[in-house]
């Protein structure tokens, strides 16, 4: 039996849940301009399957890389590190 390598990890926050068992979470990364050497924020969102619907806009959470699950989603929810007030 094979040992799966290492998956991607991503921490973000949700900011949909209006799906059945899916969250958008929206992933934030600073990056440095080639040019001006000023950091910029960037923005990415991501569909992951959240299988309990346990999740809230507003939670912070671990996503982990997983098989497609649909045309959009190929993240799960790993865990949720700080749940919303």
């Amino acid at each position: 039996m094979k040992k799966r390598g290492m998956r991607r990890q991503l921490t973000g926050v949700v900011i949909s849940d209006k799906m059945d068992k899916t969250v958008v979470v929206l992933v934030e990364r600073l990056v440095k301009h080639s040019l001006y050497h000023k950091y910029i924020r960037k923005q990415n969102r991501f569909t992951a399957h959240d299988e309990k619907n346990s999740c809230q806009i507003g939670d912070k959470v671990i996503i982990i890389e997983s098989r497609p699950l649909s045309k959009t989603k190929k993240w799960r929810v790993n865990k949720t590190i700080e749940k919303a007030v």
